[in-house]
C-alpha cells in the first residue's frame, strides 16, 4: 500500500517516533509542529491538506497536561475536541484515512478487569471528557477513522512519567510512587509499529492500542530503575495523599485483546517491551 502521511504534533515523543520510523523505512511523510499547523486553525488546516492531498492523516497533538486542563478546560477542548473535528472534516474533503490518539482516561476506573471497547467511557477528569469529546465527534463525522485509546506512553522526549522518574531521581532522597493506580505503560515504538500494521491491513474503528499486561506506577518505577541500575529507594503512596487537581482513575489498564485478534499478533508484555527500549538506549 503506497503511503503519503502528514503527521501533526512534530515536536512530540510519539510523532518523533513516527518520523523516524517514516525516514528508516522510506514512507513518504510530512510532519508539522504546533507552530507550523496549530489544528485549531482551521483555515490554515484545510489549506495545507488540499495542497498535500495525504493519503492519511496522523494526530499526534494533542493536550495532554492533565492537571492544568482542570483550571484551564478551554484549551484542552480546542485541541482535543475541535482540533480532532478540523482534522476529521479535512479528511472526509480529500477522503483521506484519519488516525487519532486516544487515553485510558476515559474510563472511571470502577471495573475489576481490563477495559474493551465496548465499556462505556466515564471521565473523571476535564482532560479525559476533552478527548472523549474527540473520539465521538470524528465518530459522528466520518467512517474511515482509526481512533487508538493508548496509555501510560513513554519514549525519547521530555512529557512522559520516566523522563519525570529520571529527573526525580537526580534531585531528591527517595521518591513516593502511587502503588494504587494500574494502568498499562505503553511505548512509542509499539504504538508507530501496531498503527503501521493497522494501515496496511486497511482496518477502520475504535481500538486499545497498548502493550500487554498491567502494572502500578510503583511496579513500573521500580522495574525501570531496576533496568537503568538507578539506586533510589521508592515509597509505596496512595494516589489520594499527592492531592493533584485532576481526579484519576486507580484502575484503567485497558484490554489489546481485540487489536490483537485482528492482526494475528501478540503485543509484547509491557516488561519486555520496557527491556527492549532500554537496551536500545532509546530511553
Amino acid at each position: 500500500m503506497s503511503l503519503r502521511i502528514l503527521i501533526t504534533g512534530a515536536k512530540g515523543q510519539l510523532a518523533t517516533e513516527f518520523i523516524q520510523t517514516c525516514e528508516n523505512n522510506g514512507i513518504e511523510y510530512k510532519a508539522f509542529s504546533k507552530e507550523e499547523l496549530d489544528i485549531t486553525n482551521f483555515s490554515l488546516l484545510l489549506k495545507i491538506v488540499r495542497e498535500l492531498k495525504p493519503t492519511h492523516i496522523i494526530n499526534c497533538a494533542a493536550y495532554n497536561l492533565v492537571d492544568k486542563a482542570e483550571t484551564e478546560p478551554t484549551d484542552a477542548y480546542k485541541v482535543n475536541a475541535v482540533g480532532a473535528y478540523n482534522l476529521a472534516v479535512a479528511c472526509v474533503e480529500i477522503g483521506a484515512v484519519f488516525v487519532h490518539y486516544s487515553t485510558d482516561y476515559v474510563f472511571d476506573g470502577k471495573k475489576e478487569a481490563p477495559y474493551v471497547e465496548e465499556d462505556q467511557p466515564n471521565p473523571l477528569n476535564e482532560y479525559g471528557k476533552s478527548k472523549l469529546l474527540g473520539e465521538r465527534l470524528i465518530q459522528q463525522n466520518m467512517d474511515k477513522y482509526l481512533i487508538f485509546r493508548t496509555s501510560w506512553v513513554y519514549g525519547k522526549g521530555k512529557q512522559n512519567f520516566l523522563y519525570k522518574l529520571t529527573q526525580w531521581a537526580q534531585s531528591q532522597e527517595y521518591l513516593r510512587i502511587a502503588c494504587d493506580e494500574f494502568s498499562v505503560p505503553t511505548s512509542t515504538r509499539t504504538i508507530v509499529e501496531v498503527t503501521l500494521e493497522v494501515l496496511k491491513k486497511g482496518l477502520r474503528g475504535l481500538y486499545h492500542l497498548v502493550n500487554s499486561g498491567y502494572a502500578s506506577r510503583y511496579e513500573w518505577t521500580k522495574e525501570y530503575f531496576r533496568l537503568k541500575g538507578i539506586k533510589k529507594f521508592i515509597y509505596p503512596a496512595y494516589q489520594n495523599e499527592f492531592n493533584l487537581p485532576a481526579k484519576r482513575p486507580k484502575w484503567s489498564a485497558m484490554s489489546n485483546e481485540k487489536i490483537c485478534k485482528e492482526l494475528d499478533t501478540e503485543i509484547r508484555e509491557w516488561e519486555n517491551e520496557l527491556r527492549r527500549i532500554i537496551n536500545e538506549g532509546e530511553i
